[in-house]
């Protein structure tokens, strides 16, 4: 069991986590209409789904307010000239409207990060007792049903919708630590990265068509139309999902003899993802599983605020409309898509072909992901009202962040692919964090909105997330810890 507990680079280089003379006995199952791909496609799909239904009650919340009690923002009072839109012809308000105040907003948009931190860590207890499928697959499917109810919730009142985003937020929880115990059965060791990023892209993807279509949905149909047509897409997946997906390659049912030999042959040495005895007191003293929560949670400390205040800076501050601003504050999470699926290739190819040790790859990508954006994150507030380098700073620095999908973001299989689902649950209730206090906070320091102002919140993400990156290059480790081997568990844990 040495091997598990190695914490070396050259113990790990040595006897990599898919050996290659074993590797070669076993023929690999081609990529083209494969089991293991169409799961990642499928994936994908659902995180599509499960940040569009984030992400789109923020567009809608434009339209849902009664305009007589709106504030009069005009480009006219931002920083920087404003860009002006071509006209467009008015359209009629059909659904209703509501007399929210700035603090009932901030609770309706934030609540949904209360009822996610919640389902953290059980989603990934019940996905490792229970199977994936059916717990990724419920969550999903009881997000998308809230989402039908958003629009009689909010005629109800603000009380009754903030609970229903609220439990989107305990449906939505379980669906990251799901997906990483489904991953633990189906992805062999040396295609994880290439695998998850596919998975991670559908996030991205979710939030780069929800920004400006919802836009678009409001102004050609009404505001209720954006969680109608949002959820009736949520509601096919699940019914995909139902009819085409398997908790591992031995219950699938058109899986490829070759495909299943080879998954399972690639993955014998791996411990069983079974949580019949957890190590709990192992997994909370854990020093490599610590660096990838302080990680996590300082990636998602700038993650969130460009997420929430993103479409802010680029109308107050750099004078773009709300239409242009949609386009806008939707190309940084194109950018992190592509770099999400080059990084998880080249990551692998790393690994596979034994340049390096996955602890090097790991810290490696975390370092240029985290440090990248830091870098272009704090240059952004030095560009004045020049917006096309602001814009492509600001999309540089978030497409950076993709690249920490191969790095600290797929270390859970790595070192603990047992309890994957488990210490994602762990780490993503701390990564949750940033979501509920970040913007708040970033809001506070920007009540004027001045460039100044901006830099202070730009200056603070860039100071966490430079602490978060040297914690985890310091800390990190890519090999499976002792306390992920069954063989090894105390049973005072």
């Amino acid at each position: 069991m040495e091997r598990y507990g190695s914490e070396g680079e050259g113990d790990e280089q040595e006897t990599p986590l898919l050996p290659g003379d074993k590797e070669r006995r076993v023929q690999r199952a081609p990529v083209c209409c494969s089991a293991r791909y169409g799961l990642a496609l499928l994936s994908s799909y659902g995180f599509f789904v499960v940040y569009s239904l984030r992400v789109n009650l923020s567009v809608a919340m434009v339209d849902m307010l009664n305009n007589t009690n709106r504030h009069t923002n005009t480009n006219s009072t931002s920083v920087c000239p404003a860009h002006f839109d071509p006209p467009r012809p008015k359209r009629n308000h059909t659904a209703s409207v509501y007399d929210w105040d700035p603090k009932t907003q901030g609770w309706i948009l934030g609540s949904f990060f209360y009822g996610y931190i919640l389902t953290q860590i059980s989603g990934g207890y019940l996905a490792g007792r229970f199977g994936p499928k059916w717990v990724l697959g419920f969550g999903v499917l009881g997000t998308v049903l809230f989402t039908l109810l958003t629009p009689v919730a909010a005629d109800w009142g603000a009380g009754y919708l903030i609970a229903v985003r609220a439990l989107e937020g305990v449906g939505e929880g379980v669906t990251f630590p799901s997906m990483y115990t489904m991953w633990a059965a189906w992805a062999p060791p040396l295609e994880r990265s290439r695998l998850f990023t596919i998975t991670y892209i559908g996030a991205q993807l979710g939030t780069v068509v929800a920004l400006p279509l919802s836009g678009e949905i409001c102004f050609y149909l009404d505001w209720t139309y954006v969680f109608y047509l949002f959820g009736a897409v949520g509601l096919l997946w699940f019914v995909l999902w139902a009819l085409l997906v398997s908790d591992s390659p031995n219950d699938h049912p058109r899986i490829s003899e070759q495909e299943r030999l080879y998954i399972i042959s690639s993955l014998k040495n791996e411990p069983s993802t079974s949580t019949d005895h957890i190590p709990w007191r192992s997994i909370v003293t854990s020093v490599p599983l610590w660096a990838i929560v302080v990680a996590h949670f300082s990636y998602n400390w700038t993650f969130y605020t460009l997420l929430t205040l993103l479409p802010t800076y680029m109308k107050d501050v750099l004078g773009f409309s709300i239409q242009q601003n949609g386009i806008l504050s939707a190309l940084p999470y194109i950018g992190g898509a592509i770099l999400a699926v080059l990084s998880g290739q080249f990551a692998d190819y790393l690994r596979e072909t034994h340049h390096c040790p996955t602890v090097r790859v790991r810290k490696v990508f975390s370092l240029v992901g985290m440090i990248g954006s830091a870098i272009f994150l704090v240059a952004a507030g030095y560009t004045g009202c020049n917006y096309i380098l602001a814009v492509t700073f600001l999309t540089i620095s978030s497409s950076l962040g993709g690249v920490t999908t191969s790095g600290f973001n797929i270390n859970h299989l790595d070192i603990a692919p047992s309890f994957a689902g488990i210490i994602f649950g762990i780490t993503n209730t701390f990564a949750t964090i940033p979501g509920m206090v970040g913007p708040v906070i970033a809001r506070s320091l920007t009540a004027n909105n001045t460039m100044e102002e901006w830099k202070t919140v730009f200056y603070i993400a860039t100071a966490i997330n430079l602490f978060g990156a040297t914690f985890y290059t310091v800390f990190g480790q890519g090999s499976v810890q002792p306390w992920a081997v069954k063989s090894t568990f105390n049973p005072d844990d």
